[in-house]
């Protein structure tokens, strides 16, 4: 099935097996394949039946359209849920999308993502999981949750934490989109793989060793700008708090850092110290299903806080792209405010069920 044919299908995610090969299309490409509940569950009982089947080799993921495998979660939905109703079918959504990630992580066979287009937020949560993640030259990753008031989530703490130096606070605190080669700097891809290629590779995997496949068929990407820029950026974002950055961005003298510091600037003052907390412990978590439940429990009071519903109107509802932030200022975030955040919420945390544990739970 291609692309165009899929498309042309009313389920958002198509499920196909190609002989060895279990193929998912993500299909809601007038959404840039944005992810739904459906589409979690439809995933997610997809990926069980084929852990058993020795039929199935690969699994692979790839998104309709030509412009993404997916452009995140499908925010206005999670805004009309926590503005509208009482936020709980939001926290059923993350519950189990976040489930979905560690059983990518987890998967017992290899997991290939197509990375092509635009990968954001969700989209790299159902992709920089798995085994064996291909970038082309049109693909745009990143987290732009700070943009709407949220908090990198579906593991990004995990992820970029990791990365090296401190590129992965720069990248979750600017919201930045980056390019292959900087995807696999970071640590979010492993192979480049030309665009003309990824039929020849979807083809291969349906009888062929992915990482073979893979091998055979890559290449090297354009350079990325990162890996320039890796002394400033090592010594401002290791800062301890969101004001310290930008003064370190802003005494660096530099155009790029000082663009740098007045994008982050426009950020959710909340959500850029919740996040930087966020990534500072997740350095000491011990695997990545701990991540989750500390995203889980960051994810559950964001949605709550104002700053959530003013962002995606802002950005997504009335377009007017002039949120207004509360607090509204760097200096007006309270350490008590951003503790609060990591506190377990309501509805729990993430339980046994779903093999997730934090040290406090565990």
């Amino acid at each position: 099935m291609t692309a165009a044919t899929a498309a042309a299908s009313d389920a958002e995610v198509i499920v196909e097996e190609r002989g060895r090969l279990g193929l998912l299309t993500l299909n809601r490409p007038k959404a840039i394949n944005a992810l739904t509940h459906n589409m979690v569950e439809l995933i997610t009982a997809a990926l069980d039946r084929w852990a058993d089947d020795d039929a199935i080799a690969t699994v692979a993921v790839v998104g309709a359209g030509d412009r993404g495998l997916c452009a995140g979660g499908d925010v206005v939905g999670l805004y009309r849920d926590v503005t509208e109703a009482d936020g709980m079918s939001a926290a059923a959504f993350w519950r189990d999308e976040y489930a979905m990630n560690a059983r990518i992580a987890r998967y017992p066979k290899p997991f290939v993502a197509i990375q092509d287009g635009l990968v954001l937020g969700g989209g790299i949560g159902v992709s920089a999981h798995g085994s064996h993640r291909v970038v082309t030259e049109r693909s745009k990753l990143g987290f732009p949750e700070v943009t709407i008031g949220y908090i990198p989530d579906v593991g990004a703490t995990w992820l970029l934490s990791r990365a090296p130096g401190e590129l992965g606070t720069r990248l979750a605190l600017s919201a930045a989109m980056i390019g292959p080669a900087d995807a696999l700097l970071v640590g979010f891809a492993d192979s480049f793989v030309p665009g003309e290629r990824i039929p020849a590779l979807l083809k291969g995997l349906e009888s062929e060793d992915a990482a073979t496949v893979i091998a055979l068929l890559a290449g090297e990407p354009e350079p990325g700008v990162l890996a320039a820029q890796r002394v400033w950026t090592d010594e401002a974002f290791a800062g301890s708090s969101i004001p310290e950055i930008l003064a370190q961005l802003r005494e660096h003298g530099g155009a790029e850092a000082s663009a740098l510091a007045e994008t982050i600037d426009q950020k959710s003052p909340l959500a850029l110290a919740v996040t930087l907390e966020a990534l500072r412990r997740a350095r000491d978590l011990f695997d990545l299903e701990a991540a989750l439940n500390q995203e889980y429990r960051v994810s559950r009071h964001s949605s709550g806080t104002p700053d959530f519903a003013e962002g995606i109107r802002a950005q997504l509802i009335d377009k007017d792209r002039n949120p207004r932030w509360n607090p509204a200022s760097h200096r007006a975030v309270t350490e008590s405010q951003v503790a609060a955040f990591f506190e377990v919420p309501a509805d729990g945390d993430l339980g046994p069920s779903t093999a997730f544990a934090s040290k406090e739970t565990a």
